[in-house]
C-alpha cells in the first residue's frame, strides 16, 4: 500500500516526460498521427527551403551574366528582392533543422522571435520593392523626358536603403511585446502556444505596410496600362492615315514598356495572390481570437513559397532572362567540360567566358 503513491507518481512523471518528448508539429491532428505529420511538415519546409535558395541563386547569377537585364532601373529592385528572398531561404534552414531535431542556436522563445522578425522584415522588403517598381514604371511612362534626371543610381541606392530601414522599423515593436508579427515562427511550440497576435499591432502592420503597398501597386499599374492603351490607340489612328511605310514605323514604336510592365505585373499579382490568404487569416485571428495550427502553417508557407516564384515567372515570360539563363547554362557546361578535359592535351577547349559571365 505504501508503494502505490510512489508508483502513481512515477507513472504520471513518465507520461509527462513522454508528452514533453513528443515532437511538436502544426500539422499534427492527433497523437497517433504525429510522427507521420511531423515528417510531412519537415519534408514541406525542407523542400521549399531548397527551392527558394536554388531559385534565387539562379536569378542573381542570371542578372550578373545578362547585361541587358540591367538596362532597366527596376533591376536594382528586382535584385534586392532576389537577395531578400535568398535570405528567406537561408533563414528557413532554422525551422528545417529544428524539425529534423538538430539543437537550436539559442532558447526556443528567442529563436522563434528572431526568426519571425527576420522573415517578416525580408518579406516586407519584397513587398515594398514591388511597390517601388510600380512607381518607377509609372514615372518612366508618365514622364519619359525627365525620367533620367528624376531616377538616378544614387537615388535608387538611397531608396533601397530606406526600404530596408522602413521594413525593420515596422516590425521592430514585436520585440517590445506589442504583439506577434506573423506565424513564420510557429514551427516552434513557444511561438504557436505562448506568443499571441494583437489586434492593434496587426492593424498597425496593415496600415503601415500591406494597405499602402497594395494601393500603390493598383493605382500605378492601372494608369500604366491605361496610358499604354491610349498610346496604342493613337498609333493605330496614325497608321490609318499614313502610308504603309509609315505604318511599319508606327508598329515599331508601340508602347515599348507595356510588355515589360506585364512581366512585372505578373510578379506582383502572384505575390499578392499567395500572400492574400495569410493576410486574411492574420486579420481574422487578431480580431476574433480564433486560431488553427493547420491554417497558420498552410497560409504561412504558401506566402513564403512566393520567394521562388520570380525565377519561374522570368523563365516563362522574359526573353532576355531566358537568353541569360541559356548563357549561364552554357558557361557552366563549358566550365564542367574544361574541368573534365583539363588533363587531355589533345582536347581543344573554349578559352573565353560566354556573354561576359565569369564562374
Amino acid at each position: 500500500m505504501k508503494w502505490e503513491p510512489v508508483l502513481e507518481h512515477e507513472m504520471n512523471s513518465t507520461l509527462d516526460g513522454d508528452q514533453r518528448s513528443h515532437p511538436f508539429c502544426l500539422l499534427a491532428l492527433g497523437y497517433s498521427e504525429t510522427v507521420s505529420f511531423c515528417l510531412l511538415e519537415a519534408l514541406i519546409v525542407v523542400f521549399l527551403t531548397t527551392l527558394i535558395i536554388s531559385g534565387n541563386i539562379i536569378v542573381i547569377f542570371v542578372f550578373h551574366c545578362a547585361p541587358l537585364l540591367n538596362h532597366h532601373t527596376t533591376s536594382y529592385f528586382i535584385q534586392t528582392m532576389a537577395y531578400a528572398d535568398l535570405l528567406v531561404g537561408v533563414s528557413c534552414l532554422v525551422p528545417s533543422l529544428s524539425l529534423l531535431h538538430y539543437p537550436l542556436p539559442m532558447e526556443e522563445a528567442m529563436t522563434c522571435q528572431v526568426f519571425g522578425f527576420i522573415i517578416s522584415v525580408l518579406k516586407s522588403v519584397s513587398m515594398t520593392s514591388l511597390a517601388c517598381i510600380s512607381i518607377d514604371r509609372y514615372i518612366a511612362i508618365t514622364k519619359p523626358l525627365t525620367y533620367n534626371t528624376l531616377v538616378t543610381p544614387g537615388r535608387l541606392r538611397l531608396c533601397i536603403f530606406l526600404i530596408w530601414l522602413y521594413s525593420i522599423l515596422v516590425f521592430l515593436p514585436a520585440f517590445f511585446h506589442w504583439g506577434k508579427p506573423g506565424y513564420h515562427g510557429d514551427v516552434f511550440q513557444w511561438c504557436a502556444a505562448s506568443w499571441h497576435t494583437n489586434l492593434y499591432f496587426t492593424l498597425f502592420i496593415v496600415v503601415m505596410l500591406y494597405a499602402p503597398a497594395a494601393l500603390i501597386v493598383c493605382f500605378t499599374y492601372f494608369n500604366i496600362f491605361r496610358i499604354c492603351q491610349q498610346h496604342t490607340k493613337e498609333i493605330s489612328e496614325r497608321q490609318a492615315r499614313f502610308s504603309s511605310r509609315n505604318e511599319e514605323t508606327g508598329k515599331a514604336h508601340t508602347c515599348p514598356d507595356k510588355r515589360y510592365a506585364m512581366v512585372l505585373f505578373r510578379i506582383t499579382s502572384v505575390f499578392y495572390v499567395l500572400w492574400l490568404p495569410y493576410i486574411l487569416y492574420f486579420l481574422l485571428e487578431s480580431s476574433t481570437g480564433c486560431s488553427s495550427h493547420l491554417a497558420s502553417f498552410l497560409t504561412t508557407w504558401l506566402a513564403i513559397s512566393n520567394s521562388f516564384c520570380n525565377c519561374i515567372i522570368y523563365s516563362l515570360s522574359n526573353s532576355v532572362f531566358q537568353r541569360g539563363l541559356k548563357g549561364l547554362s552554357g558557361t557552366m557546361c563549358t566550365s564542367c567540360t574544361s574541368h573534365t578535359t583539363a588533363k587531355d592535351p589533345y582536347t581543344v577547349r573554349w578559352k573565353g567566358p560566354l556573354n561576359g559571365c565569369h564562374i
